[in-house]
């Protein structure tokens, strides 16, 4: 397992322009489908934990702490889960959680579950895999976001080590950028957040906000009443 740290920036007509000024190489654009899954209580997000297929591969993000020192401005402009890719170790963490909420007697609200079983019943799970319909169905796993990307990948070699940046194009019009820096899992995670902050210095994002990722812009559009429960629950 990994742990990947990112800082998302916004991307304007300048961006490639810049990325090329400071020595990034193209390594290639592809385009992919994204689906996210929770229950239709939001157990899973609602705790941080973000499961998606992307073209039938199976991912789970896991929310990690930063430690005891003060939130800094770095750690403020950046993100860092546990990224789980094994598709036996998905399907157990996923059980975990879901049994460890039953266990605390938590009940679903009602609006939020026929909220997303409106959603399940548009957007289904029919591109996921046939063995994989029955493990979301015996969960209550719903799809409850869908969106096509476009993404254009940068390596930047430095002393420190390679650093990746991806533009991201999705389908609902939408675009933002990301620096990402993966570790493995009990690595140097304050050394990556320097890698990642200096990178955005070069590309003149030292003095940025935060940058609302393609999730919080589609939860926020299309999916309002969810997105302000994970707002309020300081998720998103």
């Amino acid at each position: 397992m990994t742990v990947e740290v990112e800082r998302k920036f916004v991307c304007d007509a300048e961006v490639t322009r810049k990325l090329l000024d400071i020595g990034a190489e193209c390594i290639g654009q592809r385009q992919f489908r994204d689906q996210y899954f929770d229950t239709p209580d939001f157990i899973l997000t609602l705790k941080d934990f973000w499961l998606r297929c992307r073209e039938g591969t199976w991912e789970l993000k896991c929310p990690t702490v930063w430690g005891s020192e003060p939130v800094n401005e770095t750690e403020t402009l950046c993100t860092r889960y546990k990224e789980i890719t094994s598709f036996p170790l998905v399907q157990s963490e996923v059980r975990r959680i879901i049994r460890a909420h039953t266990a605390e007697g938590s009940e679903s609200n009602s609006s939020q579950r026929e909220q997303i079983d409106k959603v399940g019943e548009n957007e289904g799970t029919d591109s996921c895999p046939t063995d994989d319909k029955k493990w979301l169905i015996d969960l209550n796993l719903v799809c409850f976001a869908e969106y096509k990307t476009v993404r254009c990948s940068y390596k930047l070699e430095r002393e420190e080590g390679a650093v990746r940046v991806d533009l991201d194009k999705a389908d609902f019009d939408y675009c933002v950028g990301e620096i990402e820096v993966l570790v493995p899992e009990g690595g140097d995670v304050n050394s990556a957040l320097q890698r990642v902050t200096k990178i955005a210095a070069e590309l003149g994002l030292s003095s940025e906000k935060k940058v609302k990722g393609k999730m919080d812009v589609y939860l926020q559009r299309y999916r309002p009443d969810q997105y302000a429960t994970l707002v309020s629950a300081h998720i998103l």
